[in-house]
């Protein structure tokens, strides 16, 4: 990273939709996963705090978004997956982007990425940055079709699964998961060179209709596994026109939404997420 490098505490990141950022630039298959990263989250992050030729890592990659924004960007990158599809469709953006004309090498592992100190091993105190989010459940919005061109009808939902795998951390409640993702975070710790960076995109849920405040649970988490929060930034789910914000949230976010508020909670949709910059305890200065 060069150390001169001003990142704004806003990313303007929502300004396309996710499926039009994707568009031509990843395969078709990888539509089906229902929770991935904006890719243009991923370029910015990586722009800021890598140089060309720079190793990025990515712990839970799914269909791949760090490592082919990494390489169109001229960086390398490594990545693990739990769930074999999706790390097999990981590879597969990689390639579709090298034969797009990018210029950096990527590799993909299938596994625990508890064990990633081990499985990516010969990487130890190599990789400029570590970008990736926690998992938020197993289940999540998906993708919505209605019966009718005028919206009436029955509600079809399809890529809402994450996972049905009871060995994904997904599947466990949030103090096992916190619990399991600070093994990653220590693990990528250990991945990590001299003043290198980790980088978490992540937002507050709801469990049981309470409101969780996990980036301040990922914070800690993180602390615990020997990293310190350095920069505490906003990256923008929906876009800015006009002086104004441009909704990008899904049917279902607003729908509970709207349902929330006719019970008089005070809920809006989600309009970004708290990205979180850390670094190893002593590199932090």
């Amino acid at each position: 990273m060069n150390e001169n490098n001003v990142v704004p505490s806003v990313l303007a990141t929502g300004q396309l939709q996710s499926r039009v950022q994707r568009r031509g630039r990843y395969v078709a298959e990888s539509m089906r996963h229902p929770g991935k990263m904006l890719p243009s989250i991923a370029s910015q992050v990586i722009s800021s705090f890598t140089e060309p030729g720079e190793l990025v890592v990515d712990p839970m990659c799914g269909i791949g978004t760090t490592l082919v924004e990494a390489t169109h960007l001229g960086r390398h990158a490594a990545g693990m997956e739990y769930e074999a599809d999706f790390a097999g469709l990981s590879p597969a953006n990689v390639q579709h982007a090298r034969s797009q004309g990018a210029t950096g090498y990527a590799r993909v592992a299938c596994g625990d990425a508890r064990n990633i100190a081990t499985v990516l091993g010969d990487l130890r105190g190599m990789a400029a940055l570590v970008l990736t989010s926690p998992p938020y459940g197993v289940r999540t919005h998906g993708h919505v079709r209605c019966g009718s061109r005028e919206g009436g009808g029955p509600v079809e939902k399809s890529n809402h699964r994450y996972s049905s795998d009871k060995g994904n951390l997904a599947h466990q409640r949030l103090p096992q998961l916190m619990e399991g993702f600070g093994q990653i975070l220590a693990g990528c710790g250990e991945l990590l060179r001299p003043r290198g960076v980790v980088a978490i995109t992540v937002r507050p849920i709801r469990v049981g209709g309470r409101l969780v405040d996990l980036p301040g649970q990922v914070i800690e988490t993180a602390e615990a596994a020997g990293l310190v929060l350095t920069h505490r930034l906003a990256a923008l789910l929906c876009g800015l026109r006009d002086g104004g914000l441009v909704n990008r949230a899904s049917f279902f976010q607003m729908l509970e939404t709207w349902k929330s508020q006719e019970k008089g909670l005070a809920v809006c949709a989600a309009a970004h997420e708290d990205l979180l910059i850390l670094r190893k305890r002593g590199d932090e200065g």
